[in-house]
């Protein structure tokens, strides 16, 4: 996608910096001249959302920061005085925990957009794993910042979840032990998840530099899975994308205001305002919400699997199912991207979502009585969506006609949209 620089310096100071450090330029070429396929639809703004709230993540971070002792005497209090205290201190957390939540629905969406759309197929695989990895950066940087109020919640969930890697053999109690900086959750785990929950989002940037750089070489991706063909597929993404984006951006600031304002509480645990204690263990412990679907599918392993005992293999089966994402791009054996042309394959992305859903909700429940089977049936349609049904379907299932182009898609859905028939809504360029 790259081409030819449009962008042209005014006089003085900006042709003097574009001669030595061309910013303006690449700021231009990447954010107003750059083209983007005209039929985008509001499911391709949570890219733009997600950046916004990396930003607002890392800016009440950086300020809280200002104010936490990371310190296990003082660390539940320090919180408590930002609360009181500190002015505006109650805005910037409430901000900051809820963000995290927000931060997850966006890039949940984001990522099913991927998964409905074909965005993982050649030529974007690399795009993709970039993708992969900053879930994964994500997930770590939660759940060390989830420790951070240490409050019982915090401390029993640190215990549970740093106890999973003692599943290894060999190697899994000095992983657990290097984790904790001692033999139990304490001052030290505290002040190494304090450490990395403030460099990891830092890390996390410079991936997504490189996932923009991925999606500025390889182009966007559009609901049709058809590539650009022609300058008349392609608006500029100034204005037609970021007006798109920021009304998108709008709407969900004012979800999430919502929520920082009247439920800021909502999405948390009741029991992560009572002070650490190791004495006393709370009746469930569970983690937060968006770590629900792994935390059903690690607990939906209660029988051995030969050599492999019920703890290693649901730990297994827990990191199995972010790992396979990475493999994604060479499972599914489609040759059409999007789903909108799939008409089998998309009743089951619908039943993998309404799965993955389900396996939210019984992460939350306690495991007993029917719980941990109905985990179970999730976690292996949950593998068989990508292990059986992308590969199989792909080579059996007969899609429909794509079109020539997207600019006759998009003329065809108009023409449909005013009754007129499909053939005169296409001009005579793109029926040939």
């Amino acid at each position: 996608m790259s081409g030819h620089s449009s962008y042209v310096p005014s006089p003085g100071i900006m042709r003097w910096l574009d001669a030595r450090l061309p910013l303006p330029r690449l700021l231009y070429d990447s954010f107003v001249a750059f083209p983007v396929p005209r039929n985008l639809n509001y499911a391709y703004t949570f890219g733009g959302i997600l950046a916004l709230f990396l930003a607002a993540q890392i800016l009440t971070g950086v300020v809280l920061a200002m104010h936490y002792a990371a310190n296990s005497g003082l660390a539940f209090q320090s919180v408590e005085q930002i609360m009181r205290d500190v002015n505006w201190g109650w805005l910037l957390r409430y901000m900051h925990a809820n963000g995290a939540s927000f931060f997850f629905i966006a890039v949940y969406l984001h990522i099913f957009r991927g998964l409905y759309y074909g965005s993982y197929k050649a030529p974007r695989e690399v795009l993709w794993i970039l993708g992969v990895i900053i879930f994964l950066l994500m997930m770590a940087t939660a759940f060390m910042g989830y420790v951070l109020p240490w409050g019982q919640m915090s401390f029993w969930g640190a215990t549970v979840i740093t106890g999973f890697f003692t599943a290894f053999p060999g190697v899994g109690q000095a992983i657990q032990t290097l984790l904790l900086g001692g033999f139990a959750v304490d001052n030290a785990t505290l002040n190494r998840f304090f450490s990395l929950h403030y460099l990891l989002p830092f890390m996390i940037a410079g991936v997504v530099i490189l996932h923009i750089w991925a999606l500025h070489v390889t182009g966007q991706t559009n609901p049709t899975g058809v590539e650009i063909k022609s300058s008349k597929d392609t608006v500029p993404f100034t204005p037609h994308a970021t007006i798109k984006d920021g009304f998108a951006m709008v709407v969900f600031l004012a979800l999430f205001s919502y929520f920082v304002f009247y439920l800021p509480n909502y999405l948390g645990h009741p029991d992560n305002y009572i002070p650490a204690n190791p004495l006393q263990t709370p009746a469930h412990i569970v983690p937060e919400w968006y770590f629900l679907p792994f935390y059903a599918m690690l607990r939906a392993i209660t029988f051995n699997i030969g050599p492999i005992d019920s703890k290693l293999g649901g730990v297994l089966v827990m990191f199995g199912s972010i790992i396979i994402l990475f493999f994604l791009p060479w499972l599914d054996t489609s040759r059409v991207r999007s789903t909108n042309y799939r008409p089998i394959y998309k009743i089951f992305f619908w039943i993998f979502a309404v799965n993955a859903v389900v396996l939210g909700w019984l992460g939350s429940r306690p495991a007993e009585g029917i719980y941990p089977t109905l985990s179970l049936i999730g976690t292996i349609y949950y593998f068989a969506h990508f292990l059986i049904v992308l590969p199989v379907l792909g080579l059996i299932e007969t899609p429909r006609k794509l079109p020539n182009s997207i600019t006759e898609a998009v003329l065809k859905k108009h023409g449909a949209a005013h009754g007129l028939p499909a053939g005169a809504a296409a001009s005579p360029e793109t029926k040939g």
